[in-house]
């Protein structure tokens, strides 16, 4: 079974487009989108993506999300981000932040800030600040991986990395968790 029938994002073509345009290739993949998609429409509340890049990901969550939620997306490409602002900016639930995804997230800690869904697809947030993002949970909040499967791209020595990060969300006793190994390998976790 596929999601070759799964209507996609209206702003999606478009923002692929732009994204070969400018040879991006750290591209979310449709699976994923369309998880991210079902979740996001299980939530209402505040959504965090780490890793906007030029908003693939970004337009399925928007996609999911309802008209009373909030999305703060980050990426520290403004070349990147504006693709993503490009297609998405007319959402009035969004707000698009160029920085460092670690001192952004430094920033979020001392301001006390909690998410009901937090989708890392970066370095910051899930193998950098993996402890304080997961404390910026609220109860039941859901917290998205990507990339947990072998990827071509790896570089050397990073599944070591893969598989210890893996291990930590497993061992902690606060979260509910599932790997899924399908597309770019998923694991979706829910704060007990």
């Amino acid at each position: 079974m596929s999601n070759e029938y799964v209507k996609e994002p209206r702003a999606l073509k478009n923002i692929v487009a732009d994204t070969k345009k400018i040879g991006f290739d750290m591209c979310g993949e449709k699976d994923v989108g369309v998880l991210l998609r079902v979740l996001g429409a299980s939530k209402s509340g505040e959504f965090l993506e780490l890793g906007t890049g030029t908003g693939l990901s970004t337009a399925w969550i928007l996609d999911g999300m309802d008209e009373n939620s909030h999305l703060i997306t980050v990426d520290n490409d403004e070349k990147l981000l504006s693709i993503a602002k490009k297609h998405l900016g007319h959402y009035k639930n969004v707000e698009f932040v160029c920085d460092d995804g670690n001192a952004f997230l430094e920033r979020l800690k001392k301001e006390n800030k909690n998410f009901d869904f937090i989708f890392a697809d970066t370095w910051a947030g899930k193998y950098e600040m993996l402890e304080d993002t997961l404390e910026m949970l609220n109860e039941k909040a859901f917290y998205i991986i990507d990339d947990m499967l072998p990827q071509s791209n790896w570089p050397e020595g990073h599944e070591k990395k893969v598989e210890k990060l893996i291990d930590y969300l497993h061992n902690r006793e606060d979260l509910e968790i599932v790997n899924l190994g399908w597309s770019s390998g998923v694991i979706v976790c829910v704060k007990k």
